[in-house]
C-alpha cells in the first residue's frame, strides 16, 4: 500500500516583479496570469488526484479568505490553513507547517511547492513526484531539478554528482551542491557542462526526515515554530501562529538554514515544461509568441511590434503598440508599466520608488479583495466616493456603523438583505435606501448568485478606518475594512 503525499502550498508572496498586475494587496498567485485558474489554483489542481491528500496552505492573514474562495471554486477542502503573523521566508513556513502535519499523520511524505509556478502538464509532474516518494521515504530530502534550456541568471541552480540520462528519467539522483544564481557567462558554463538543472525550490520529503534535519542544522527555527504552534489558535477555520514566537524565528530561506547543510539530499530531474513567473519575460515566454515574437492579451492591438507583448487588464481601454521591438507593456485601470524586455528583473525598482513617493499604486490594487467579496472605487471627491461592490452568494458584511459619513445603496444585480438599526428589508434590482450616519448597518446577499450595489459615500472624511464594527462573521477587529 502506498503512501499518500501531502502538498504544502506556499502562499505568502507578494511578486513585486509583475507588477502592475501583483500586488502587495493581490500578490501573483491569486491573479489570472496563465489560463483560466489563478497560479494558486492550478498548483493545488495539480496536486491532487489519488495518491494526494487534501493540501495544507500556508498564508498571511490578509490572503485566508482568497484562498478558501479559490479552492472551494476547485471544490477542494484543505486539511489545514496556517496564518503567519508576518514573512519570515520560507524555513520557518516549512518547519511549523512540518510540525502540524507530523502531529496529525507522524512521518507523512510531505511536498512542499510554490503557489505561483506554472506547470502546464500536471500528469507528468505528478508520475515524477510519486517516482521520488522511495527516495523520500527511504529519509532522502529531495529538491526537484529543471532541465535548463538557456543560460538562465535568474534561478539558482543544482550541481549533480553524475549527468542525467539524456532522456531524463525520473530517477533520483545525488546532489552535489547548490548554485546560487550566476552571472551570465558562469550561467553559460552551467549550462555547456551538462551536470546542472536549475533549482525549482520544490522538495519531497517525510516529516521525520525534515524536522531531524532542522533539529541538527537548524535548532533555533524549529524552537521557535514549535512555540509558535504550541501558542498558536484556532479562527474559523484556520490556525493563527503566535505573532511573538513568530517574529522571534530567523527571517531565512529553506536552502541556507538546511539544505545546503545536509548530506541527505538528493534530486529528482525534472525535463517538463516549468516556470516560475519570475518576471514579465518569463509572462512572455509562457504564453506562447507567435512567429514575430508577438504576445498581446486583453483589449491590445500590435502594429509592426516585434518580440513584444502587450497586455490590457480593462475592458474599457484599448492598448496600442506600434512599431516596438523588445518591449513589455502592462495597461491596468490605475497604472501602466512600459519597459525593455531585458530590464523585465528591474520592475522591482518602480515598485520601490512608488512606495517611496508614498503612491498607493505601488501596493494596492483598485479592486479591493475581502473575504465577503470585493469593492473598487469609481469616482472619489472631496465630500464624495462612489464604489460598485460585489458580494459573493450566501456572504456578509459586518454589522458596523460610520462617524463621519452617510451612505446610500443602489441595487444593480441580485437582491439585498439591510439591516439599518432594528428594521430589515429586502431590496432587488433598481431599488435604493439611505444609511444615516451614524446608523448601524449590514449589507447581506441571500441569493445564489453575487449582487452587485453602487455605493454613494457623502461626508467629511471618507476612509476605511472610518468603521465601528459590532458583529462580524469574519471574526475581524475594529477598524478591519469591509
Amino acid at each position: 500500500m502506498t503512501q499518500d503525499i501531502h502538498p504544502l502550498l506556499l502562499c505568502g508572496g507578494s511578486g513585486t516583479r509583475l507588477w502592475p498586475l501583483s500586488r502587495k494587496s493581490h500578490p501573483k498567485q491569486f491573479a489570472h496570469i496563465t489560463g483560466t485558474d489563478s497560479l494558486f489554483q492550478a498548483s493545488a489542481r495539480r496536486l491532487s488526484g489519488p495518491g494526494f491528500a487534501p493540501p495544507m496552505v500556508i498564508t498571511g492573514a490578509d490572503f485566508r479568505f482568497i484562498v478558501i474562495e479559490q479552492l472551494a471554486a476547485l471544490e477542494i477542502a484543505p486539511a489545514a490553513i496556517l496564518i503567519e503573523p508576518g514573512a519570515r521566508n520560507t524555513a520557518p513556513a516549512i518547519c511549523a507547517s512540518a510540525l502540524a502535519l507530523e502531529a496529525r499523520a507522524p512521518g507523512a511524505l510531505m511536498l512542499v511547492s510554490p503557489s505561483d509556478h506554472v506547470i502546464p502538464d500536471a500528469d507528468r509532474f505528478r508520475a515524477a513526484v510519486h517516482a521520488g516518494a522511495p527516495s523520500a521515504l527511504a529519509g532522502d530530502l529531495v529538491t526537484f531539478g529543471i532541465r535548463p534550456d538557456r543560460a538562465e541568471t535568474g534561478y539558482g541552480w543544482l550541481e549533480l554528482a553524475q549527468p542525467p540520462e539524456p532522456d531524463f528519467p525520473p530517477l533520483t539522483l545525488p546532489l552535489r551542491a547548490f548554485v546560487e544564481k550566476p552571472d551570465a557567462e558562469t550561467a553559460a558554463e552551467l549550462l555547456a557542462g551538462g551536470r546542472h538543472l536549475w533549482n525549482a525550490g520544490i522538495f519531497l520529503f517525510s516529516t521525520t526526515a525534515i524536522l531531524a534535519a532542522f533539529r541538527e542544522h537548524a535548532p533555533a527555527i524549529l524552537a521557535g515554530a514549535e512555540a509558535a504552534l504550541q501558542g498558536s489558535t484556532q479562527d474559523l477555520g484556520f490556525k493563527r501562529l503566535a505573532p511573538e514566537s513568530w517574529h522571534a524565528i530567523e527571517d531565512i530561506s529553506i536552502d541556507y538554514a538546511v539544505m545546503e547543510r545536509a548530506r541527505n539530499l538528493s534530486v529528482l530531474p525534472y525535463a517538463g515544461v516549468w516556470s516560475d513567473l519570475g518576471g514579465w519575460d518569463a509572462v512572455w515566454r509562457e504564453s506562447g509568441p507567435d512567429e514575430t515574437g508577438m504576445v498581446t492579451t486583453g483589449p491590445a492591438t500590435a502594429i509592426d511590434c516585434r518580440n513584444t507583448m502587450l497586455r490590457a487588464e480593462s475592458a474599457d481601454q484599448h492598448l496600442v503598440g506600434i512599431g516596438l521591438e523588445n518591449i513589455i507593456a502592462v495597461a491596468m485601470p490605475d497604472a501602466v508599466l512600459v519597459a525593455h524586455k531585458d530590464r523585465a528583473q528591474d520592475v522591482k525598482l518602480a515598485v520601490t520608488a512608488l512606495r517611496d513617493a508614498g503612491a498607493p499604486q505601488a501596493e494596492t490594487l483598485p479592486r479591493d479583495y475581502r473575504p465577503w467579496g470585493w469593492y473598487e472605487s469609481l469616482v472619489v471627491g472631496a465630500r464624495f466616493q462612489v464604489k460598485r461592490i460585489v458580494v459573493n452568494p450566501g456572504a456578509a458584511l459586518s454589522l458596523q456603523c460610520h462617524h463621519h459619513r452617510a451612505e446610500h445603496w443602489i441595487v444593480v444585480e441580485g437582491t439585498a438583505r439591510v439591516t439599518i438599526d432594528q428594521t430589515v428589508q429586502l431590496l432587488s434590482e433598481n431599488q435604493s435606501v439611505y444609511i444615516p450616519l451614524g446608523a448601524r448597518h449590514r449589507l447581506e446577499n441571500p441569493g445564489k448568485l453575487p449582487m452587485v450595489l453602487i455605493e454613494v459615500q457623502t461626508g467629511a472624511y471618507l476612509g476605511e478606518d472610518d468603521i465601528i464594527r459590532y458583529d462580524d462573521v469574519y471574526a475581524r477587529g475594529q477598524g478591519a475594512k469591509g
